[in-house]
């Protein structure tokens, strides 16, 4: 009998990776997304930044966890303990633990602060992120599914916020609970079970933090990151969209393989983002529990906003006129159920559909992969700034008796100046946005076809004076030569040639009108034979202005742009 040789082969470098390697088979994903090609431009790390602000809400959150204590059971604070303005007073114990972690646990209050200016740079790259894929049309087709995705992320990251910040149950948190008790109940018919439901009684009740609790560290995160992992999977089926210039098209991508030069980059960029919201956490004080006290439903504070993301909601609610009516013995609270329950669903809705109205007007079936430059879009451009300034309205509004206070003015003046601001700003906003966007590209075209102007008057032998020009290079005039510009779509006649009224005519029709507000006012971008024949004009004025028998004149800048007007 023989014992069986085994070949001892010389251990290969890499072991532990082979090893797992030839039982979960990943290698050749791994390769493939190492190889994959990434644009470079700045606008791409708030996307960045909002992921690394994530994970650092769950590495401090983690921390709060161990030492937070979920439930309204009341506690008599002890004599010993800091801060001493709240000895002896009678308290929840989710506001008790929130004073111990302050005061108490070793780095508790860093680990709060940091996790709260997270949560505020989390929320602020989700919005800058969405509005730069927003105004550069990166929702087109094939992305229309990961917008989506990312205005879940929004309303997610707006209700982890809300439940994040009414845990602690000091005054601050317990006025936005109340706040949302009378959103609730302001729902007809349905309002009062909502809110029961929601409290688990009459407000506030004693279920409301364990439950918020539940929602702010299992089922809103794991959301999150099933999202995100969801967005980060399309981005790279997709592949990645990038801003025009020379070089880059619709098939392909011009930037940087992931490994190593994005590894590296987004590793450091990690440890930036982390140690900023870190010295945030460290030198800023932010939502001071003790300063406002334990919650009590009797009095409400002046001076008491929300965290900035949610502003908007507080703004529209103090905005409201008082309007209320009954009806078959029910009330109904317009002034809470409109800035509450409608326009933030309208809003919201209408943010969502968006990819999918502007490609019902442009009837584009095509993938894009190039980004729009905003003043190309006007009417998308109007509408995104009309958000922005509404937005910016509402947040002032939500701060008026700060305003009214800081600056020793009328409170009713603020809102009523509020009121028809928020009323008018959006056709003053379109008007005016459009009205740049389409001034740019004029501009645009002219830089094309004529490039810049040098300070340079030629007078030919026909005693005519010619203002001469350099020509842009290559990389300038692609930029404002590449975009493709849309028309609107017409609905043709009414009735086929032979005279039968067309079924689908209304339909088109409909989407005629629509077609026609987003691009019945455009500028035709360059022609090929307008290019050529500008380039051969100055090709003209440059030759006559090397001869010596042909006065030239320098300007300065000022005579230079007298004379090109």
């Amino acid at each position: 009998m023989t014992t069986p040789k085994y070949s001892q082969q010389p251990k290969q470098a890499g072991g532990p990776y082979n090893y797992i390697d030839e039982r979960v088979g990943v290698s050749g994903v791994i390769k493939g997304f190492a190889r994959k090609i990434f644009p470079d431009h700045w606008s791409f790390l708030l996307g960045e930044i909002a992921l690394y602000s994530f994970i650092t809400l769950i590495l401090t959150g983690i921390f709060l966890a161990m030492f937070f204590v979920p439930s309204m059971g009341t506690v008599t604070y002890p004599m010993d303990a800091l801060p001493v303005t709240e000895q002896g007073n009678h308290m929840s114990e989710a506001y008790a633990s929130t004073l111990k972690i302050s005061f108490e646990v070793k780095g508790g209050l860093l680990m709060r602060q940091m996790h709260h200016w997270a949560a505020l740079l989390f929320m602020a790259s989700i919005v800058a992120h969405m509005l730069r894929v927003f105004f550069t049309g990166a929702f087109r087709k094939p992305r229309e599914l990961n917008w989506l995705v990312g205005f879940t992320l929004l309303i997610l990251g707006l209700l982890a916020g809300f439940t994040g910040y009414s845990l602690p149950d000091d005054v601050l948190s317990g006025n936005g609970l109340r706040i949302a008790d009378g959103v609730a109940k302001a729902i007809p018919l349905l309002g009062t079970w909502v809110s029961f439901g929601l409290f688990g009684g009459e407000f506030p009740g004693t279920e409301i933090i364990p439950r918020l609790f539940t929602m702010h560290i299992l089922v809103v995160p794991g959301l999150i990151l099933a999202l995100v992992g969801l967005h980060l999977l399309m981005v790279v089926i997709h592949k990645h969209t990038q801003y025009p210039g020379p070089g880059r098209k619709e098939e392909n991508v011009v930037g940087f393989p992931v490994f190593p030069v994005y590894a590296a980059k987004a590793g450091g960029f990690f440890f930036i983002v982390f140690g900023f919201i870190a010295l945030l956490g460290a030198t800023l004080s932010i939502n001071n529990v003790w300063s406002y006290g334990a919650y009590d439903p009797s009095p409400v504070s002046a001076g008491a906003q929300p965290d900035w993301y949610m502003l908007f909601l507080e703004g529209a609610l103090r905005l409201t006129p008082g309007w209320e009516f009954e009806l078959l013995g029910f009330t109904f609270s317009m002034s809470i159920l409109i800035p509450g329950v409608v326009i933030p669903g309208i809003l919201f809705t209408a943010l969502a559909l968006y990819p999918f109205i502007e490609a019902y007007a442009t009837g584009d079936k095509r993938e894009h992969h190039v980004l729009d430059r905003p003043r190309n879009v006007p009417v998308r451009t109007a509408i995104g700034c009309i958000i922005v300034v509404e937005f910016v309205i509402l947040a002032i509004a939500g701060s008026n008796d700060i305003i009214a206070t800081h600056f020793e003015m009328s409170l009713n003046g603020i809102t009523w100046a509020l009121r028809i601001a928020f009323l008018f700003a959006p056709f003053v906003t379109f008007w005016l946005v459009k009205r740049i966007c389409l001034s740019l590209q004029r501009r645009d075209r002219e830089l094309a076809l004529h490039g810049r102007a040098t300070g340079k008057v030629v007078q030919t032998e026909d005693g005519a004076f010619h203002s001469v020009h350099r020509p842009l290079d290559d990389y300038e005039l692609w930029t404002l030569v590449q975009h493709d510009v849309h028309r609107p779509i017409e609905a043709g006649p009414e009735t086929t040639p032979e005279g039968h009224p067309r079924r689908e005519y209304k339909s088109l029709k409909r989407r005629s009108a629509v077609s026609r507000f987003f691009f019945e006012d455009r500028v035709e971008p360059v022609t090929k034979s307008e290019l050529a024949a500008a380039h051969a004009s100055h090709h003209q004025l440059d030759h006559a202005s090397g001869r010596k028998s042909v006065s030239v004149a320098h300007l300065d800048t000022s005579d230079q742009q007298q004379i090109d007007s």
